[in-house]
């Protein structure tokens, strides 16, 4: 890792974020790691990459960027600033649902908001696209992707460090139910997530 990103160079809050985000307890069916981050959206940067999966299947995928702007942001309404995308396949039937970029969005709000987390100024995107084939790709199943893109504030706390180990633990609630899985503790809360699309084998290109 550039130590201009996490290391001895960066702000003291910022190092205390990134530290929180690496040794943050997850999911087990989640599996993370540290990526290059973007360079020009903030002075200092750290981005995360992970996967779920169910055996070897993959289920959904995403990114998560922490921003940390000493100065403080106008836009942003504090120093940090996380950005995320997550993306996973769904059933063609359950993307034609005309509520599903609200419900899409409020598996967001409602991860941060079931682990406490205060946060402000969130705002994003849900978009949902369908890929039919033709010719000599006739033969695959069509398929229907959904994709959240967003970002939030979280709130700072002592020493104006965020709990981004919380926020990362939120987003990975998200990933799994956007995956299909059901949150951690929900088997008998009657929480129903998107059903799983069909298995299918490889696909050729």
């Amino acid at each position: 890792m550039d130590d201009d990103v996490a290391g001895d160079s960066a702000p003291l809050p910022f190092r205390k974020a990134v530290e929180a985000l690496r040794t943050a307890r997850l999911r087990p069916e989640v599996e993370i790691e540290a990526t290059r981050p973007p360079q020009r959206l903030a002075p200092h940067t750290f981005a995360l990459e992970a996967v779920v999966l169910d055996g070897e299947e993959e289920l959904a995928d995403g990114r998560l960027v922490l921003l940390h702007d000493p100065a403080g942001h106008e836009a942003w309404q504090g120093s940090f600033r996380l950005v995320t995308l997550v993306r996973a396949e769904l059933e063609p039937e359950i993307a034609t649902d005309p509520l599903l970029p609200e419900v899409s969005w409020s598996w967001l709000t409602g991860a941060l908001e079931a682990r406490g987390l205060a946060f402000e100024e969130a705002s994003g995107t849900v978009t949902r696209a369908g890929s039919h084939y033709f010719g000599g790709l006739a033969d695959r199943v069509p398929t229907t992707q959904i994709e959240i893109r967003a970002s939030w504030t979280p709130r700072e706390g002592l020493g104006g460090v965020p709990d981004t180990a919380g926020h990362l633990a939120a987003w990975c609630d998200l990933l799994c139910q956007i995956g299909g899985l059901p949150p951690v503790g929900a088997a008998d809360a009657g929480v129903v997530s998107l059903p799983l699309p069909q298995r299918r084998g490889p696909q050729p290109h």
